[in-house]
């Protein structure tokens, strides 16, 4: 922990830029005027509970870890060991320093979802908040993390939009049938061209029906839904044999599935 006073935090803060996780730092609020008020705290108060109080013994990878909340409170409730990987270099600025005030023993690393095979390790928990939908390729991401860092847990949210309802899905359709297609509770990812809330990084919208068929197929089995952007999952066996088309591989002398990365 360093000793800073409030009006050094605030500096200090102020210089990291813009922040998008409003955390309490010795009283200083970094994101005070948040568009969604006390975020992501009042979203962690939904779902909190399903996290035990104690983690000790346990390893968490927080993808997309922003200004570090989450991470934070993973620590806070006793994780041996916390990493925290994201690919803004300012957002783990932020989460370095916010780890440092509270005298946190957190791993902050540059790494995209896509590359999380590189980490060559599983973790008890990986939370995965607030990152798909800007992804271009979102279900390829769940794909790897299924397969490459999730070892039991996955708590995953993500901003949807469109219908709350989950319509009951059959196994098959025959090809002419079309009616369920445009029923509001059917699975639907809604694609944004353009921006959406000034945010040109927001390229997909699921539907809660999108959210939960897709962690389904990417080898998630939904064990609790407290929040209706939250979904806790374990990790499962697939429905069907096909993973990610793009499967990564652990670093090999340098090199990852024969590509060098920069």
């Amino acid at each position: 922990m360093i000793n800073l006073t409030a009006d050094q935090i605030r500096e200090r803060a102020a210089a990291l830029g813009d922040w998008f996780h409003n955390i309490d730092l010795g009283g200083v609020q970094t994101a005070p005027n948040h568009f969604l008020n006390d975020y992501p705290n009042v979203k962690w108060k939904t779902f909190q509970h399903v996290v035990p109080e104690d983690l000790t013994g346990k390893t968490v990878l927080d993808i997309g870890c922003n200004g570090g909340f989450y991470s934070i409170e993973m620590k806070r409730r006793g994780a041996d060991r916390v990493l925290g990987v994201d690919f803004d270099e300012r957002y783990l600025e932020q989460a370095r320093f916010a780890a440092e005030v509270k005298g946190m023993d957190i791993e902050f690393r540059q790494l995209s979802v896509y590359d999380v095979a590189e980490l060559g390790e599983a973790f008890d928990i990986v939370l995965f908040m607030g990152v798909l939908y800007h992804l271009r390729h979102p279900l390829l991401a769940l794909d790897l993390i299924r397969d490459n860092v999730c070892k039991d847990l996955l708590i995953f949210q993500s901003m949807q939009r469109g219908s709350a309802e989950e319509l009951p899905v059959r196994a098959n359709y025959d090809f002419f049938e079309q009616d369920h297609f445009n029923e509001p509770g059917y699975p639907k990812m809604h694609f944004i061209e353009h921006e959406y809330a000034n945010d040109w990084t927001n390229w997909w919208a699921p539907n809660a029906a999108c959210s939960a068929a897709m962690l389904r197929s990417a080898g998630f089995e939904i064990v609790e839904h407290p929040e209706e952007e939250v979904f806790v999952c374990r990790k499962a066996e697939r429905p069907k044999p096909m993973g990610a088309v793009y499967p990564a591989r652990p670093r090999t002398n340098g090199k990852s599935n024969g590509r060098d990365h920069a």
